[in-house]
């Protein structure tokens, strides 16, 4: 199953089918706020860490909003990559609406980066929902680690794994006077198949296929430390980051944060 090119045909479409207007005043945002397209705990961490005149990349960077705002903090440069060309265009041109020079933008396969960029970053970041589009972690955080350079930094910030368990609103079954039922197996092996759409960015629609992945905490941990990272700190949440608030503040863990060093 050649899933990597199935989504990179399905987040292209999705693009072209985005709602109107979908993310072209990010650069307004980044020019007025401070830290826009972060919630306050990311927030948080990140100002822990100093990153003027360092190196810095975003894998999985959609249309590079996070990225550009992280370029508050002065590092010296940064670059985004994501699959789909198309978005790969409006981050560009986000970032020259925002005034902001020394970002560069490519799109890739995350698993193909090029040689030219190993040894080269201080800070790679993972944001929301990014990790579930590999199968395999071990090549995903291997490609980090040869992308950093030595006692680099890497960062997740994503929903947590227990999330992969519990039905959403929209789904059959969900049921919002029982919130304590589990649908979902957390060891689940099959991928997750979707055909109507990229929620945040569409409306519904019959889209092309987009394949994506379950994978345990511990899944994540072992392929970090495989990848010749420590993790430094793993932080968990009970609020959710997108999906629902439904399950929010009921002691279930939602959300984390994982920095890790190489």
């Amino acid at each position: 199953m050649d899933y990597i090119n199935n989504n990179k045909a399905a987040w292209e479409e999705a693009f072209e089918n985005r709602r109107p207007s979908w993310g072209d005043d990010n650069y307004k945002t980044l020019m007025n706020e401070k830290l826009p397209f972060f919630n306050a705990d990311v927030v948080s961490e990140i100002e822990k860490i100093d990153l003027k005149g360092k190196t810095i990349a975003q894998f999985c960077c959609n249309n590079g909003r996070e990225l550009l705002s992280m370029m508050q903090l002065n590092p010296s440069c940064g670059v985004g990559f994501d699959i789909a060309e198309n978005i790969i265009e409006q981050a560009k041109e986000t970032a020259r609406k925002a005034n902001i020079s020394n970002c560069d933008f490519v799109a890739t396969n995350i698993i193909d980066i090029d040689e030219n960029y190993y040894n080269k970053f201080d800070f790679i970041f993972f944001t929301i929902g990014a990790i579930t589009w590999f199968k395999d972690l071990s090549l995903l955080f291997e490609k980090v680690s040869k992308c950093l350079k030595s006692n680099g930094l890497m960062l997740i910030n994503d929903f947590h794994p227990f999330m992969n368990m519990l039905p959403l609103p929209h789904e059959d079954g969900f049921d919002g006077e029982n919130l304590n039922k589990i649908t979902y197996s957390y060891y689940r092996k099959e991928p997750w198949i979707e055909n109507s759409g990229m929620g945040y960015m569409t409306l519904q629609y019959e889209s092309k296929t987009f394949i994506s992945f379950s994978h345990t905490l511990s899944d994540i941990v072992n392929s970090v430390i495989i990848a010749g990272m420590a993790i430094k700190k793993l932080d968990e949440y009970n609020y959710d980051v997108g999906m629902t608030n439904a399950y929010d503040n009921k002691d279930y863990p939602l959300y984390y944060i994982l920095l890790a060093q190489k």
